[in-house]
């Protein structure tokens, strides 16, 4: 029952935190202008950078009247309305499906010129829209009048363009109420009314219109200048939009203006009325999907926020795995855009993924942090602190309950102590084996080692608990090579001072075994048990009869290949009937001494049972008398009936 209520819990908990970062990340997006703008700059960047290839809009031309063509006359503003009297009507020559010109007339220029396109736009027989605007912003009372009298009521569109509060062109208007109370539809709107289209009144999101390929432009756009030079097919049936696209006037920030400056970010009004009317009317529906792609999106990264933050692992490995989540939304949402043109919305997701990471890491992780409590006072006094943060950042390395493992073992004594205590001032005897005890245990902890427990002078250590330590045989041969050379060293300065310390032995050996806490409800100890324990235990004693200060096991020897060794011999251990080849650790300088290259080759004949290998000992042993080691093959060999290297233990 318990356990079926803390699933429930560790479920409905996560679940509770995903849901709020949901509703706060879409409430933060839609409600705060910086986050709000900071989607609206994501999205920028994507029409900026992403915009799908889309072949050249086939219904609209625009006849632009650029540099060249002010160039014509002899001031550049107002547009001489002489020529643009003759372009309407050279246009309405051509057939064109509608027209529309996005100039304000809302001053005189030259009378006869005035008068003959007023004249022009009131007789057109084509379709004809004109720009206007009544905002006192753009035009006063006095100009407001001219524009009245200079376009019949029947041919205004709204000039507006909508845009947001940086200025970027964003959306295509409904229409707009003027001063005196009457509504105009938008440019775009009211250009395709004209035609007899019908759209709905609402304000959609622009779309503006892919290039074909980088030298191509969305819309063709010809000189207005050289309209009557143009081939009448050019202009049939086309829908077509007249405005000025020049360097500095009637331009309008738009969402390239996030990567492009200049006249690249900043595009002409009549160019992105072109996109208005091209949107319009081919019925392109918005890029973002709406709120309900939004609440999914945000949903998917809340539940991956929730399961990071509930499941056990290493911070690191938990930031790594959120980065490629975010990675990969962020990567999918470009490439869909780039391939379906479908702009989703990241902010939100990103920030509910987040605040849900954070939230169930914070509501679920009281247990995880007594955990990271336990660990640190249970391990920092006899794990080298990188193992300790190792276990804090990733508890899931740490099993508690018992676990078999391979692990490597150490065991390490003091020869003589007993009796070394017997003749030395306890005071000076404590001070002695606490500085002895340290410096075995910072050979230890270098090579992070787990110091397991102190047994008088001797001590237990473990390789590959509780972390994991791949490498950890060759960890064990390099700890008892460190130690040894700590040990006489600081044998050397006892004896100096007058305290006839003993050498320290010193057995390693691998194998499987259990490990975990272990003991009563009142005592527990992190510790390895298991036969592979008391072989490695065995090993140090073994020392003492081959006279060597370091014993390593065979299971031990096969997985380390950086270290020297030489073979000691092949023991069946007391109690045990499998043998076990047991070997030597040795420093470089030892390991290519002529007298051990003798060695090997005298070792090598014994364990192919050469009676030639006699001699070679005894050579050997007239050499090094003080070498146990070969004296005792000296020994064993010279017994009638003896070969090769084996031995039966005979003591523990």
């Amino acid at each position: 029952m318990f356990r079926v209520k803390r699933l429930s819990t560790d479920l409905v908990l996560p679940g509770v935190v995903a849901l709020c970062s949901v509703a706060a990340a879409i409430l933060m997006v839609h409600n705060v202008a910086f986050l709000t703008q900071a989607e609206r700059f994501v999205g920028d960047l994507r029409i900026a950078t992403l915009l799908p290839p889309e072949p050249q809009e086939p219904d609209i031309v625009i006849a632009a009247i650029n540099e060249d063509t002010l160039k014509l006359f002899p001031y550049r503003s107002p547009v001489d309305r002489g020529f643009l009297a003759n372009l309407l009507k050279v246009l309405e020559q051509r057939h064109p499906r509608a027209v529309a010109v996005d100039v304000l007339f809302d001053q005189a220029t030259e009378p006869e010129k005035d008068a003959a396109l007023r004249q022009t736009i009131a007789d057109l027989k084509v379709p004809l829209a004109v720009s206007y605007t009544s905002n006192p912003e753009i035009v006063d009372d006095r100009q407001l009048k001219y524009l009245d009298a200079f376009v019949p009521p029947g041919r205004r569109v709204a000039a507006e363009i909508a845009s947001d509060g940086f200025g970027t062109a964003r959306w295509i208007l409904p229409s707009v109420r003027q001063r005196d109370g009457t509504v105009l539809p938008s440019f775009a709107r009211g250009v395709l009314e004209k035609i007899g289209i019908a759209t709905p009144a609402t304000q959609p999101e622009m779309v503006w219109h892919g290039r074909p390929d980088a030298k191509t432009a969305p819309f063709r756009v010809f000189p207005a200048h050289l309209v009557p030079m143009l081939p009448a097919d050019w202009i049939k049936d086309k829908i077509v939009l007249v405005g000025e696209v020049v360097s500095l006037t009637d331009r309008h920030r738009t969402p390239f203006a996030s990567v492009y400056s200049g006249t690249e970010g900043d595009l002409p009004g009549i160019v992105i009325h072109a996109n208005a009317v091209s949107q319009l009317l081919h019925h392109v529906p918005p890029r973002n999907p709406g709120l309900w792609a939004e609440v999914l999106l945000a949903l998917a990264m809340a539940g991956l926020g929730a399961v990071l933050g509930a499941v056990p692992m290493a911070i690191a490995k938990r930031m790594g795995v959120a980065v490629l989540g975010f990675a990969a939304l962020w990567g999918g949402a470009g490439a869909l855009f780039w391939f379906t043109g479908t702009s989703l919305v990241l902010i939100s997701p990103t920030i509910a993924g987040a605040l849900s990471i954070w939230g169930t890491d914070t509501v679920t992780g009281r247990q995880a942090r007594r955990q990271r409590e336990f660990i640190q006072s249970a391990f920092s006094r006899y794990v080298s602190p990188k193992v300790v943060d190792q276990l804090v950042s990733d508890p899931t390395r740490l099993s508690l309950e018992g676990e078999a493992r391979e692990m490597t073992f150490l065991f390490t004594d003091l020869e003589g102590f007993t009796t070394l205590s017997e003749k030395v001032d306890s005071r000076a005897l404590a001070q002695m084996l606490n500085a002895y005890l340290d410096g075995v245990c910072a050979a230890i902890l270098s090579l992070d080692g787990t110091v397991d427990k102190f047994i008088g002078d001797a001590v237990f250590a473990i390789f590959n608990a509780p972390a994991d330590q791949p490498d950890h045989a060759e960890r064990g041969v390099r700890c008892a090579l460190a130690i040894d050379r700590f040990s006489e060293t600081f044998r050397a300065e006892q004896h100096a001072k007058g305290i006839p310390l003993g050498v320290t032995r010193i057995g390693v050996h691998s194998g499987r075994a259990v490990v975990g806490n272990f003991g009563s409800h009142s005592r527990m100890q992190y510790t390895a048990l298991g036969d592979t324990v008391n072989t490695a235990s065995r090993l140090e004693g073994v020392n003492k009869v081959f006279g060597t200060r370091m014993c390593v096991s065979e299971s031990t020897r096969t997985h380390v290949s950086d270290i020297a060794f030489r073979p000691i011999a092949v023991i069946v251990p007391k109690g045990k009937s499998e043998p076990l080849g047991i070997y030597e650790p040795l420093d470089e300088e030892r390991a290519n001494s002529p007298y051990v290259m003798r060695y090997m080759e005298a070792y090598a004949m014994a364990e192919q049972r050469d009676p030639r290998a006699l001699g070679l000992f005894e050579e050997l042993h007239a050499m090094h008398p003080e070498d146990k080691c070969v004296a005792l093959h000296v020994e064993r060999l010279r017994e009638e009936g003896n070969a090769g290297v084996e031995m039966v233990m005979h003591e523990k």
